[in-house]
């Protein structure tokens, strides 16, 4: 594979984007920490690359597309607006060493208010058709509906809060859930420390970025959390009953309608659920044989927040997702300045389509 082939095909299917009736933009490389610090917090040190410009101050490495491209039209976009775009982006491998860190996307985004589903499904069965030739495992899901259950539970709005931000870390939303329901043990330094009628006037001198107001004000937060009452059980099982649910698209919509019963908080999630399957059988896609998997999508970037999707190369497990995508309401809320528009795009890695055309040579 060479660098050259690689740059040929995206701008083979960039320019296949733009015969669709995508503009093509450019993003620079080099992006401001802070936009990216305030919506992933300082994690995203760990999958990024962060270096300080002597006058723009601490910048990353662009990690991928998406967030210049919803700046740039909150700013200036009309709507509706369908973009394309191409080149390197940059992602610490830490887990995966023997992947490499700059690589290329080529990427679909649509902003559209006026048909969320078919937003939904004109990206999903454009990309399904670009990458046909390929042989792809195709998967969908939503994250929508779990953030819906979240919001649904009998419980405190801080707990909620905790949730949501460990949606797309399931290890932590786990061991979150089972705490809140009583099912874990207290950890004995925080037993100890609500035991004590005044932590503080104890403890030496404050080392630290906290001062003495932001350690009280966490404390308190501890305090009326060891108050609440556990999550009631029934939720829990309903919780648990979601996220394992991996049918095919029918399936796993009668299986999420019969959750919905005693679950009525995710009754508007499975019912957009339901109006993508009718847009994306409308379009061709065969709704019946595609694999829906609950859980896809929860160790993306976090600004997913409903309809998600990726293509795999079955015959590399190894291998990250050929194509991947979703969409990302939220995230123009939160750069909109007020403003905000339905979204929804994906990104393919060119690279690894170079690897299938040469691995059948």
């Amino acid at each position: 594979m060479t660098l050259s082939a690689i740059k040929s095909k995206a701008a083979a299917l960039k320019a296949g984007f733009a015969e669709a009736g995508a503009m093509p933009v450019d993003c620079p490389v080099l992006l401001p920490a802070e936009t990216l610090l305030d919506l992933y917090g300082e994690d995203i040190r760990t999958r990024a690359f962060l270096t300080h410009d002597p006058v723009r101050g601490e910048v990353i490495l662009r990690p991928d597309f998406t967030l210049p491209v919803v700046q740039r039209h909150m700013a200036e976009g009309a709507e509706p607006a369908r973009y394309t775009y191409a080149g390197e982006i940059f992602r610490r491998q830490e887990e995966h060493p023997e992947r490499p860190s700059e690589y290329h996307q080529v990427g679909y985004e649509v902003f559209d208010r006026a048909d969320p589903a078919g937003a939904d499904a004109e990206v999903f069965a454009r990309f399904a058709d670009v990458l046909a030739p390929y042989g792809l495992r195709a998967v969908v899901g939503d994250i929508g509906i779990l953030i819906a259950a979240v919001s649904g539970l009998d419980t405190s709005a801080a707990r909620k809060a905790a949730m949501m931000r460990h949606i797309w870390r399931p290890r932590r939303f786990r061991a979150l859930l089972e705490r809140y329901a009583g099912r874990a043990p207290v950890p004995a330094t925080r037993a100890a420390l609500l035991k004590c009628a005044d932590p503080l006037a104890e403890a030496g001198p404050v080392i630290g970025v906290r001062d003495h107001d932001e350690i009280a004000t966490r404390l308190a937060a501890l305090r009326a959390d060891a108050a609440e009452p556990p999550l009631p059980a029934g939720q829990v099982d309903l919780i648990e009953a979601l996220v394992r649910v991996s049918e095919t698209c029918g399936y796993a919509l009668e299986r999420l309608r019969d959750i919905a019963v005693d679950m009525p908080a995710i009754a508007g999630a499975v019912d957009r659920l339901a109006a993508r399957c009718e847009a994306l059988a409308a379009r061709g896609v065969d709704v019946n044989n595609l694999p829906f998997d609950a859980n896809f999508g929860r160790t993306s970037m976090e600004y997913y927040d409903g309809f998600v999707f990726g293509f795999s190369a079955p015959g590399h497990p190894d291998w990250p997702l050929v194509a991947s995508g979703g969409r990302y309401d939220a995230l123009t809320r939160q750069l909109g300045q007020g403003r905000e528009i339905p979204a929804v795009g994906g990104v393919i890695r060119p690279g690894l389509l170079v690897d299938l055309e040469e691995a059948e040579t």
